[in-house]
């Protein structure tokens, strides 16, 4: 009886507690008879609960509607842990999955200004191509899946700021170097839900990629995997889109990003 009553008590106050918090940051200000009807508890736990807040500093009650909302304290702690947050060390377990899964090179970069930096990367699995990129590799944004990815979620002015700041070149022959042509590829891109370098930056080599969403729903990395045409065919690139996306679900969710 004692251990039920350890487990019960603890763990049903602490939920309760963060239902009300969720509640609060999902809706706004809210009543305590709209949370107490929300949350089907009685009103003078709501109350309680609220109070609790209140006393943490977590949340506060306007004097004239008596309404009650989150204050800037719980702000000011996820900004600490975003701080603190060390992106290869969340994102190498979920690289290393698109690794296993696919068995290609799989690249992570972050936006450094108008360019991007590689700064983790797994060699392929299979065969004996290596790519050219390595870790502290600098790109231009344009020509590269990764790049694309990131470009395809900027406002436009964004965009057409960094495409003229950069050196628009043909890497390739498959090379994007008109920027109506890269307008309307950013689009599907943002319908697609991925982005593509098809032997745009590297004869031969084909990639898929994906942003990563974070806290504030800013966008600052993006991962990619990348093969030979010869294995990264058309076919398979919309097979592994399923794994890209899922993978860019999941990671951006534990980065911070909520819809």
């Amino acid at each position: 009886m004692a251990g039920e009553k350890e487990t019960k008590n603890p763990v049903q106050s602490a939920e309760r507690i963060f239902q009300v918090m969720e509640m609060l940051a999902e809706n706004g200000e809210m009543g305590l008879m709209e949370i107490s009807a929300a949350l089907n508890l009685h009103k003078s736990t709501v109350h309680r609960l609220l109070m609790s807040l209140v006393y943490m500093g977590y949340a506060k009650q306007d004097e004239v509607s008596q309404k009650y909302m989150l204050s800037y304290k719980i702000v000011n702690m996820a900004g600490k842990i975003i701080e603190r947050m060390d992106i290869l060390q969340v994102a190498r377990p979920y690289l290393e999955r698109l690794s296993d899964l696919s068995g290609e090179t799989v690249h992570l970069v972050q936006r450094e200004g108008n360019q991007i930096l590689y700064i983790y990367k797994i060699e392929a699995k299979v065969g004996t191509i290596r790519m050219v990129s390595h870790v502290g590799m600098i790109h231009p944004m344009y020509c590269s899946g990764v790049g694309k990815a990131i470009m395809a979620t900027l406002p436009e002015r964004e965009v057409k700021q960094i495409w003229n700041e950069s050196i628009i070149e043909k890497k390739t022959d498959k090379t994007v170097t008109d920027y109506e042509e890269m307008l309307k590829i950013l689009e599907e891109v943002k319908v697609n839900g991925y982005a593509l370098d098809d032997e745009e930056n590297e004869k031969g080599v084909r990639c898929i990629a994906a942003c990563l969403h974070g806290y504030q729903n800013e966008v600052k990395y993006a991962f990619s995997i990348s093969g030979p045409t010869s294995r990264m065919t058309r076919e398979r690139v919309k097979e592994l889109a399923v794994d890209v996306k899922k993978v860019q679900e999941e990671l951006s969710r534990e980065l911070g990003f909520y819809q």
